[in-house]
């Protein structure tokens, strides 16, 4: 196998977060399912807008988020979603550059608007998201660059991208480049409603083994395979899949091989602000770790610090620099 020059090549949706604060009521007034993603068109996302309270505008998009955590702990990495060349482009342009990571792909200059997700944090830090594709639908075979994927030790791509056919085309090329490189492949379920909508694919790609490295929370695991009772879950994928990560929120995570299955504990935080974003950086710590070939318990114990980092605070980004946090801690 030939080096790689990034550690983690991330697909996804490139999206910048419009944050505010809301009571449970505020949900319920405007027909919100607390914790999960909605997919809106525009003029719904216009009307959250107008309704929600003062705003904080900060990059993100699941994928995106990773891939600058992975950046943050002193990784090379790189990103692939779609802009449009507007204000919201820009400020996503910016962002993801200024974290250390490489992105290549030329902004749209036509076509519907940089994709936004109006994102309400209740007082118990759960966020509630509303989600404007727009140009980030528009990810296409086109944007996949085979030079850019084959040098990548692990492809990394989110099950949001399943939604539009055009996206889940690329993801489809994008794996099928990795592998054909001997690289690794991963995917994050991203959404319990997501997996929902797309269970039996899911399914197919982690039992085909499209993926190698498979990311869920508690939740998203039980809609998988359509249980209440977590251990019956964990019991199946620990059967499907080659490679998996759980995580369980202040229970911590699971960490599934073919053969073993270990717990680690959550990393302790003071007090959850708001957990957009956690899971997005605890698989940045895990991807960070795997592709550096640390002991599987570490990079879980890395992925636990990062998203302990950004629970305790606004937004899906680091605010410290991850690698001086770790180095803190002992763990790098």
């Amino acid at each position: 196998m030939t080096a790689a020059r990034y550690d983690v090549i991330g697909i996804g949706n490139a999206i910048v977060d419009v944050i505010a604060r809301a009571d449970d009521d505020f949900l319920v007034k405007h027909k919100m399912t607390k914790s999960s993603m909605s997919l809106i068109d525009e003029p719904r996302a216009e009307a959250i807008y107008a309704a929600m309270g003062p705003a904080t505008e900060i990059s993100g998009g699941s994928a995106a988020n990773t891939i600058a955590g992975v950046a943050s702990f002193g990784g090379n990495a790189a990103f692939v979603g779609t802009i449009k060349d507007d204000t919201l482009g820009g400020v996503f342009a910016h962002d993801i550059r200024a974290a250390g990571v490489s992105f290549k792909v030329a902004p749209l200059k036509s076509g519907p608007s940089t994709a936004r997700s109006y994102i309400l944090v209740t007082p118990d830090g759960e966020r509630t998201m509303n989600t404007y594709l727009g140009a980030a639908q528009l990810l296409s075979e086109n944007e996949i660059d085979e030079r850019e994927i084959a040098d990548a030790k692990i492809l990394y791509m989110e099950g949001y991208l399943w939604d539009p056919q055009d996206a889940k085309n690329a993801f489809l090329k994008a794996a099928k480049i990795a592998h054909q490189a001997n690289r690794a492949v991963s995917l994050t379920l991203s959404d319990a409603f997501c997996v929902d909508r797309y269970r039996r694919e899911f399914l197919e790609l982690i039992k085909g083994g499209t993926i190698d490295l498979l990311f869920a929370n508690e939740a998203e695991l039980k809609s998988l395979y359509e249980t209440a009772d977590f251990d019956t879950a964990l019991l199946e994928l620990h059967r499907d899949a080659k490679f998996a990560v759980v995580t369980r929120s202040e229970k911590g995570a699971v960490v599934v091989s073919r053969e073993s299955v270990e717990a680690v504990p959550a990393f302790p935080v003071k007090s959850i602000v708001d957990s957009t974003g956690a899971g997005d950086l605890f698989a940045a710590g895990f991807l960070y770790g795997f592709a550096r070939g640390l002991p599987h318990v570490t990079s879980a114990k890395l992925g636990a610090l990062a998203a302990a980092e950004v629970i305790s605070h606004l937004g899906a980004r680091p605010e410290r620099k991850l690698s001086d946090l770790a180095k803190e801690n002992g763990l790098l």
